[in-house]
């Protein structure tokens, strides 16, 4: 499947529940911005990595104000708090490396 078509697919819809919404809305933020290849490997792991991460909060995130259960939403805090902590350190490094 192509980036075009999956993208399509992505787009959130009236029907969508609050969480596939925020679901797909961060999954279309992460896809078209994803950095543009540099052609050096650590270096681009680490820029897909921190959009990942920033996903990943978005989707915990939409959790946090639409979800029920206590575990899940349990979860949802300790995956901000990780993820945070990630994109921190991935910063770190890329400032680092002077990227």
């Amino acid at each position: 499947m192509d980036t075009a078509t999956h993208m399509k697919m992505m787009m959130p819809m009236n029907s969508d529940s609050a969480a596939t919404k925020g679901y797909k809305q961060s999954m279309m933020t992460m896809m078209s911005g994803m950095p543009a290849y540099t052609g050096d490997a650590d270096v681009d792991f680490m820029k897909q990595m921190k959009g990942h991460h920033q996903a990943a909060i978005d989707m915990a995130k939409v959790e946090l104000v639409n979800g029920k259960d206590p575990e899940a939403k349990k979860l949802a805090e300790e995956i901000v708090a990780a993820q945070e902590k990630e994109i921190a350190t991935i910063d770190t490094w890329l400032k680092t490396k002077g990227k």
